[in-house]
C-alpha cells in the first residue's frame, strides 16, 4: 500500500478546534425556547473551554455584507479632507471614522487599517457622499443585534440565570447610554519592500471580494470604483508585525464580538492557558465570536476574555490582498455595575447585603478599577488611542 504524505494542519479550523455552533432558527424576534437551550448547551462548553466558537446558519446575507464592504471601499476612496469630516474625535465619543495608524494597542504598533465607529444610527454618518449608506448599515446592524439578542439569552441560560438577565442589561444597543459598536473594517493590501523607506506609502491593488460573484446592479447609486484605483500600502520588512501590523495584541473590552470576514487575513488567538498564538483559518459564511472583559468579569473568568490580534501574514499572496471585515461589539448599558454574577450589586440595598461580603466586592471593584460599563470602556478607549 503506497503511503501519501500528511499534510500539516496550519489553522485552528483545520485542526478542529474551534466549536460550530448552528444558529438556524435561532435570530427571529420571538426566539423559540428549545432553539435557546439548544444554543446554550454548545455555548457554555464553547464559552469555557475556547473563549471563542464559529456560528453558522444566522441568517444574516452575504450580499448586504458585501453591500456593506463596497460602501466603505467607497468611503476609503473619498478626499482626506472629506473623510475628515467623520473622524473620531475623543470628545465626541467612540463614533466615526478612524485613521491607519490611529490606534496603538500596545501602545507603540500602529494598526494599519481603516475603521468607522458606528455606535448611534443617529451620530454624523457619510450619507451626503455616499446615498444610502445610513439605510443599508441600519439594515445590517438590526440583523447583528437580533443574532445579539440570542446570544444573549443562551448565555444566561448556560450560567442558570433567568433568560432575559442579560437582555435586560443590553436594552440600549446602537443608542444612547450603551457603548456598541458596530464596526466597519479595512485592512490595505500590503507590498513589504526590502529598501528602507521613511514612511509607508500607498500604490494599487484589488479588493479580495472583487472576485466574488455579486450583481453590482444591487448597489443603486453607489460609486463601485474601478479595481486599479484601490491603495496598498507600503511597509519595510523590518517593520512587518513590529512597527506596524494590522490589528495589535488585544482583549475586546465589552461583553462579546460578533466578526464577519470576507478572507482570512492572519487572524490569531490565544486559547485560554496558552500563550502560543495560533492561526484561526477562515469559515466561509461564518461568524466568529470571542468573549470580552466584561463577560469574563461577569462569570469569575468562567468564560475567560479572548486574546486575539490580526498580523500581517507571512504568505505574500494574502499580504497583497485586501480584508474586509465587520465587528459588532457588545456592551452592556453604561450605568450595568459589573461585579461577578454571584456577588452582589454594588448599587443594591445595603440593608440586603452581607457587610464583609459587601466590603470584599468593594475592595475587588476598586483594585480592578472598574464600576460600570461605562467607566470600563472609557478606561480601555483611552489607553487604545493614547498618542
Amino acid at each position: 500500500m503506497l503511503k501519501t504524505a500528511s499534510v500539516e494542519k496550519d489553522t485552528l479550523l483545520e485542526k478542529s478546534l474551534i466549536p460550530i455552533i448552528d444558529v438556524s432558527f435561532g435570530t427571529d424576534e420571538c426566539l423559540m425556547k428549545s432553539v435557546v437551550n439548544r444554543v446554550a448547551v454548545q455555548l457554555a462548553k464553547a464559552m469555557k473551554e475556547k473563549g471563542m466558537a464559529m456560528l453558522v446558519n444566522h441568517g444574516i446575507s452575504e450580499e448586504k455584507l458585501k453591500i456593506a464592504y463596497h460602501y466603505f471601499d467607497d468611503f476609503c476612496k473619498l478626499d482626506e479632507k472629506t473623510k475628515e469630516l467623520y473622524l473620531r474625535k475623543s470628545e465626541n465619543g467612540n463614533h466615526g471614522y478612524v485613521k491607519p495608524g490611529q490606534e496603538k494597542f500596545d501602545g507603540k504598533t500602529k494598526d494599519i487599517r481603516h475603521a468607522f465607529n458606528i455606535c448611534t444610527l443617529n451620530a454624523k454618518l457619510p450619507d451626503e457622499p455616499l446615498p444610502g449608506f445610513k439605510e443599508h448599515i441600519a439594515l445590517l446592524a438590526k440583523d447583528f443585534k437580533n443574532l445579539t439578542g440570542l446570544i444573549l439569552q443562551a448565555l444566561a441560560v448556560a450560567l442558570e440565570l433567568p433568560t432575559n438577565f442579560f437582555v435586560e442589561k443590553h436594552s440600549h444597543m446602537l443608542d444612547i447610554d450603551n457603548e456598541t459598536t458596530f464596526r466597519l473594517l479595512y485592512y490595505p493590501p500590503l507590498i513589504i519592500d526590502d529598501e528602507k523607506n521613511e514612511n509607508f506609502t500607498k500604490g494599487s491593488a484589488k479588493y479580495c471580494h472583487q472576485n466574488t460573484n455579486f450583481d453590482e446592479t444591487k448597489l443603486g447609486s453607489l460609486n463601485i470604483k474601478d479595481e486599479n484605483d484601490i491603495d496598498e500600502t507600503h511597509i519595510n520588512k523590518s517593520d512587518v508585525n513590529k512597527t506596524f501590523t494590522r490589528c495589535g495584541e488585544h482583549c475586546d473590552y465589552g461583553t462579546f464580538t460578533l466578526l464577519v470576514q470576507d478572507t482570512e487575513g492572519g487572524l490569531e488567538v490565544k486559547l485560554p492557558n496558552s500563550e502560543k498564538w495560533q492561526k484561526v483559518g477562515h469559515l466561509g459564511g461564518a461568524i466568529f465570536l470571542n468573549a470580552g472583559e466584561l463577560l469574563s468579569i461577569w462569570t469569575n473568568g468562567l468564560y475567560p476574555a479572548l486574546k486575539h490580534r490580526v498580523v500581517i501574514p507571512e504568505n505574500s499572496v494574502a499580504c497583497t490582498k485586501g480584508r474586509h471585515s465587520i465587528a459588532y461589539f457588545v456592551h452592556p448599558d453604561n450605568l450595568t455595575d459589573i461585579v461577578p454574577i454571584d456577588e452582589p450589586s454594588p448599587s443594591a440595598s445595603q440593608e440586603a447585603i452581607n457587610k464583609k461580603k459587601t466590603r470584599k466586592t468593594s475592595f475587588k471593584a476598586a483594585r480592578m478599577k472598574i464600576y460600570n460599563a461605562y467607566q470600563h470602556v472609557q478606561k480601555r478607549l483611552k489607553e487604545t488611542y493614547a498618542s
